[in-house]
């Protein structure tokens, strides 16, 4: 068969050619012909730039050689753990709550589901026992729940952001029960809750 006027030879040592790494009439060295069992995925693309930086690229600059991470990526609240701590974590429980009237329950008109996706706010119950309001230090971040007692500690990562200034905390001193209340304020509340 031929292509062209060419032989399948030809058309063979033409393609090579094209295909050839080296440069020029040289002959060829078995040492640097590249067989297609070694090319993998990065010889794909142009050619690597050679660098004289110490780590390769300029773009990602480390201020202190020693650190693992930078502020921006360990999470809210992280300065908050103590490992040394012994106080134990209490009990808690997170109820998201939605705002319903009758004419949700009864004939729907508002089009709210009992899905979370529709929920405004959230209610954290926190056990105390043996724990008086006066004790009660708690912090309260767009993320991050802070309790601080002489018997327990609560370091709490919030699984929705909240408004931090919209929350309020109430202690029931026959249950021994503090209960935080919390707006939520997810970025699609706009478009969910409607």
């Amino acid at each position: 068969m031929e292509l062209q006027g060419l032989s399948s030879f030809e058309s063979m040592l033409a393609l090579s050619s094209l295909l050839s790494t080296q440069q020029g009439d040289e002959e060829e060295d078995p040492k640097n012909v590249r067989g297609g069992a070694h090319i993998g995925p990065g010889d794909i693309g142009p050619p690597r730039k050679t660098s004289t930086e110490p780590h390769g690229s300029s773009a990602y600059i480390k201020k202190d050689s020693k650190d693992i991470w930078s502020e921006e990526e360990v999470a809210e609240g992280s300065h908050y753990d103590d490992l040394a701590d012994p106080r134990p974590q209490p009990e808690y429980e997170i109820i998201l709550k939605q705002n319903v009237g009758t004419e949700d329950v009864f004939l729907g008109l508002s089009g709210k589901d009992p899905s979370s996706m529709k929920c405004e706010a959230m209610k954290i119950k926190i056990k105390l026992p043996g724990t008086k309001a006066t004790d009660v230090v708690l912090d309260v971040k767009e993320k991050f729940l802070d309790l601080r007692t002489p018997k327990y500690k609560l370091g709490l990562h919030l699984p929705h952001p909240i408004h931090c200034s919209e929350g309020k905390a109430q202690f029931f001193s026959d249950r021994e029960v503090l209960e935080v209340s919390l707006l939520m304020n997810r970025p699609m509340d706009s478009i969910n809750l409607q």
